[in-house]
């Protein structure tokens, strides 16, 4: 009698992201690299200097090969270019809310917002506030006052010990239970702090 092959009853899932930052990158490599019992494959890609066009077209030729793609947006960029827009044109805002509800009839695509930026997300972790911060500059002096050597580099992210992802990983529960208390992101009250980076780990059941 021939042998039967053993097949994995387990599909590995793949998870995607799609981020315009450095930061967003480094963070969810070294989520990758912790979690290594975690039944997925990872994927984040990096479109630094592409159009939000762009990042939401890459997202969605994603959707089609993925279990679930994140497209995980900081708003600060966003808020910022909006101001200085012309008013003859459309703003930054108005095109990121039109791709915002093209998501939604997609249930492959989870788009995560963090108001100002990733940052929030890390404070979160030790504190609960709904404090809205207008630049990262204002953001980084309450982080610091947790994380007195924060820097925005590949070296405290990724290349020191321990790296981001682990320095923080004993807080998750609580940055999850906080982020959880902020709620969606709201685009009739836009100037909210707020980050849906818990959105994340719920999924992957972290």
């Amino acid at each position: 009698m021939r042998a039967s092959k053993k097949i994995s009853s387990q599909k590995k899932l793949i998870f995607s992201f799609v981020v315009d930052g450095e930061c967003e990158y480094w963070y969810l490599e070294m989520l990758k690299d912790t979690e290594k019992s975690l039944k997925i494959n990872l994927s984040p890609e990096i479109y630094k200097k592409k159009t939000l066009e762009e990042q939401y077209k890459r997202m969605i030729e994603l959707a089609k090969e993925c279990e679930k793609v994140f497209w995980i947006i900081d708003f600060d960029v966003i808020h910022k270019e909006t101001r200085e827009a012309k008013t003859d044109k459309k703003t930054l805002f108005q095109k990121f809310e039109e791709l915002y509800n093209k998501c939604k009839n997609n249930n492959k695509v989870i788009v995560i917002v963090n108001n100002p930026c990733l940052e929030y997300w890390f404070l979160q972790h030790f504190e609960q506030t709904s404090k809205p911060f207008g630049t990262y500059a204002d953001l980084e002096k309450s982080l610091k006052k947790h994380l007195p050597d924060y820097e925005k580099t590949k070296r405290y992210y990724v290349e020191k010990t321990p790296d981001i992802y682990n320095r923080l990983k004993q807080k998750l529960p609580t940055a999850i239970s906080n982020a959880k208390k902020l709620g969606d992101f709201d685009f009739k009250n836009p100037e909210r702090g707020m980050t849906e980076m818990h959105k994340i780990f719920n999924i992957l059941e972290l």
